[in-house]
């Protein structure tokens, strides 16, 4: 190793003399990469970054060294797939070049990524049925709290509508919405209400059943059974009522947290009982039809399904015996998806099964109950949410600036500002790097910069002289091979707003660069946000990574160097909040198009402003515009400002309110023509876009 030579030959000469020879350890981020990387490929990256484990069938790193969309899953046909660079291109790209001129960070949405999940776990439910001879079928709901975004759930109607898929509402708003939306799906959808109810939202059930909406009221707290018994009469509805059972069955994960019987929600077996007996009263047992539960998100294995599930179908069929005219039984949600890609049962990152072997354990576990019990099958419901629209989504951001320590080392600097015991320090370092003991190079390190670092707390010691030591410490670990600190990288970001989990909860979701897969990644990086809060970083990653391989910024297009999170399509925009007052993303929806870059843009709306994210905690932006208008003009008069200024001071506020919160290029900045205001609002009839219409790089897919 050349320095430790330097260092070497060295050693007849005084201390003072020793660190010309060290300078070459200065840059080691210059030195060439391994010969490995002319080696480097686009399979390369996909292996490293665990692509093909946690993306298929939607998503794999092409030969341009982008990351490729897979539309339609395993059905995609080569021309198909669409490129997640040209499609960041062409939305923030200027208007006067064509693009949109939206602004980072920006969620991609592909709705024909969600329409494949949707019948991919129907497919999967009606083959189990099939090959199990299960008597009934499977009609599932989407659980809107998920994503209540208008067009996810408008088109989860839509592509459901041959299935009679339905769904899920938990509050008085997702209810209205749910209603809203079933009304162009089809007749035979359910809409299961759950959650807290008051008097409101029972009324509000009841008048989705008295317009002729397929309406489950299920009860998740006993006291709930009086007050429906008591509305339903005075509305005149003959209500269809189901019951959230408390399971003893349980897991152990994060997300097994809400069930048991210390669950948030349900029914005891006692309480089950009462209500049966209240219902029986009243005359309205036969409008218990649904038995419900949930067993937790995320649910790792089938055998603990199945374990859920056959303690359920035991109710189910004890309800039957009790006079109750039971339909269907409604597993709940626990679908997982695998977001590190290992299938493995030991972590909430992960489930050991896919939809097919989900589905028939499902469906064999409730026949095998119901025929030893005698007992018709069930329609089976779900409330899949999590591995229905996690994957149609992509969350785009820039890494802005990467940092790494780097200290200046003035060897006459350093030897001058050494005290004797700080001399000792270095005497030992310098010993142990010529014999070669590189252990004890780093201990020796470690105390001379302690020792340095109490001198100059106690003023002793210059800052030129502290840096000059830190400067020394970095070229020794460069000669023993220490590994490099790892680099920050600075993404134009919010963690609170776009990625709550990760902060909230130590959920992992795959974030990878989307472009430059071609290259070899040469160094290790963590992720730092905008907020100011020390918690706004990534630093933790799939695999159990505390870093992730990442490229120079330096390289590829100027400034721009993207990362994707990937699987993020659930509760992450919804549970988003104002921290530091950073909004939401742009929101752009991509369509697989025939033309020859295989994609059209059918709708796109800007991030909240700046203007919107104060309005959502009470302020109001045109008074503060107001405000400091006037203040410009008064200061204009007391201090001559020429009244051209005042108004270029006043138009750059109202610039500066109705822009995104987040980070702009300097091009863009105030002198833009483009406007990233939320004010506006793009959108083109998508059921423009057949086969062979549109390309997303030919023509502008909006208005």
């Amino acid at each position: 190793m050349p320095a430790l030579e330097c260092l070497a030959d060295a050693a007849i000469a005084p201390p003072g003399f020793a660190f010309a020879g060290l300078t070459s350890l200065l840059c080691p981020d210059s030195a060439p990469l391994p010969s490995s990387a002319a080696n480097w490929s686009p399979l390369r990256s996909a292996e490293l970054y665990r692509v093909d484990a946690w993306g298929a069938p939607y998503f794999s790193v092409n030969s341009s060294g982008n990351i490729a969309v897979h539309p339609h899953g395993d059905g995609t046909l080569p021309f198909q797939q669409i490129d997640l660079l040209k499609v960041v291109r062409k939305v923030t790209e200027s208007k006067s070049l064509g693009g949109l001129g939206l602004q980072l960070p920006l969620v991609v949405r592909f709705p024909d990524v969600l329409k494949h999940r949707l019948e991919s776990l129907n497919l999967a439910f009606e083959r189990a049925v099939a090959s199990l001879d299960y008597d009934s079928h499977y009609q599932g709901v989407y659980p809107v709290k998920c994503n209540q975004d208008r067009f996810v759930v408008e088109d989860i109607v839509k592509f459901g509508q041959r299935f009679r898929f339905g769904l899920e509402a938990g509050s008085k708003p997702e209810l209205l919405l749910a209603m809203s939306c079933l009304c162009a799906g089809s007749p035979d959808a359910l809409l299961v209400c759950n959650g807290f109810k008051d008097a409101e939202y029972l009324t509000l059930a009841l008048i989705g059943k008295k317009l002729a909406l397929n309406t489950v009221i299920v009860l998740e707290q006993e006291e709930e059974v009086d007050l429906l018994i008591d509305l339903s009469r005075k509305v005149s509805v003959k209500p269809v009522i189901g019951l959230r059972a408390k399971l003893r069955t349980k897991h152990s994960g994060h997300f097994g947290s809400t069930s048991g019987e210390k669950g948030k929600f349900g029914l005891t077996t006692s309480q089950i009982l009462r209500v049966v007996r209240k219902l029986e009263q009243a005359g309205m047992l036969d409008c218990l039809q649904l038995l419900h539960f949930h067993i937790g998100s995320q649910i790792p294995s089938t055998d603990l399904l199945s374990d859920g599930a056959s303690e359920a179908a035991q109710i189910y069929c004890e309800l039957v015996r009790l006079g109750a005219n039971m339909q269907v039984v409604d597993i709940g949600g626990g679908l997982g998806i695998d977001y590190d890609g290992s299938k493995s049962c030991e972590s909430d990152l992960s489930v050991a099964y896919g939809l097919e072997e989900y589905a028939t354990a499902v469906v064999r576990a409730v026949r095998d109950v119901c025929d030893r019990k005698a007992v018709r099958h069930p329609v089976i419901c779900s409330e899949s949410g999590r591995a229905i629209v996690s994957h149609h989504s992509v969350l785009i951001f820039e890494a802005v600036a990467a940092h790494a320590v780097k200290s200046s080392f003035d060897s006459q600097v350093f030897v001058e500002g050494l005290c004797v015991d700080a001399r000792e320090e270095y005497d030992k370092v310098y010993s142990a790097v010529v014999c070669g003991d590189y252990e004890k190079s780093l201990a020796y390190c470690d105390q001379l910069k302690q020792r340095c670092v109490e001198q100059f707390k106690n003023g002793s010691l210059g800052m030129e002289q502290l840096a000059a030591v830190d400067g020394f410490c970095e070229m020794v670990y460069g000669s023993v091979g220490a590994p490099e600190p790892l680099r920050t990288y600075n993404v134009n970001l919010s963690v609170f707003t776009s990625i709550p989990d990760f902060w909230g909860i130590d959920q992992l979701f795959p974030i990878v660069p989307i472009h430059r897969l071609d290259e070899r990644p040469g160094v290790k990086g963590i992720l730092s946000d905008l907020t100011c809060d020390s918690d706004g970083k990534i630093d933790k990653f799939i695999g159990g990574e505390g870093s992730l391989p990442l490229h120079e910024t330096e390289g590829g297009e100027p400034g721009k160097y993207y990362l994707g999170m990937f699987l993020g399509g659930a509760y992450e925009e919804a549970l988003g909040g104002l921290h530091n007052l950073f909004g939401g993303p742009s929101v752009v929806r991509v369509s697989q198009s025939d033309g020859p870059h295989s994609f059209a843009v059918t709708r796109a709306v800007p991030g909240p402003s700046c203007s919107d994210v104060l309005r959502a905690m009470q302020h109001e932006p045109m008074l503060m515009f107001q405000t400091l208008k006037h203040r410009a003009e008064e200061c204009g008069e007391k201090t001559s400002l020429a009244s051209i200024d005042a108004i270029a001071i006043a138009n750059g506020l109202e610039r500066s309110f109705n822009s995104m919160p987040y980070l702009v290029s300097s091009a863009s900045f105030c002198f833009s023509d483009d406007s990233n205001s939320s004010s506006g609002y793009y959108f083109s009839d998508e059921d423009r876009y057949t086969a062979g219409s549109v390309s997303g790089d030919d023509e502008h897919c909006w208005s």
